[in-house]
């Protein structure tokens, strides 16, 4: 490398994984590029001066109408490769959240659709989200 330091720009979001104890978890439908139209995990850009718990609640709230406070998401982990998303680095922190079944969802923000999921039937799924609900099994 040069003398010149070269500095990648990351960006910082917080996603959920949602699940009833009867085995389904929340997915959103995007409204918007990337995947358009494909089902992903609730989430989205941490704030200035906000935590990624704090996103992450947020995002689920603005995405599907599930209000929970901060501190009832346990966080999985942190998924930062650096292909995981088209539009350049991103970082997420994800989190879970284990909720009874029929929990009514409703889609906001820019999600156009929200739904509960079996987790053994899957959509495809935009981004790592798969991997990132991969995670949750292993906790």
């Amino acid at each position: 490398m040069s003398s010149i330091e070269c500095f990648e720009t990351i960006r910082y979001t917080a996603d959920v994984v949602v699940t009833t104890t009867d085995g389904y978890v929340l997915l959103i439908e995007r409204g918007w590029e990337p995947f358009k139209g494909q089902w992903a995990l609730p989430g989205g850009h941490v704030d200035p001066g906000e935590t990624s718990r704090a996103a992450a609640a947020r995002e689920l709230a603005e995405e599907a109408g599930v209000y929970a406070a901060p501190e009832e998401l346990d966080q999985i982990g942190t998924f930062d490769q650096p292909d995981r998303d088209p539009r350049g680095r991103y970082v997420t922190v994800a989190y879970h959240l284990t909720v009874i079944p029929g929990l009514p969802v409703e889609a906001g923000d820019d999600a156009t659709n929200a739904q509960w999921w079996p987790l053994r039937a899957l959509p495809p799924l935009a981004f790592d989200h798969a991997d990132i609900i991969g995670a949750v099994a292993q906790i």
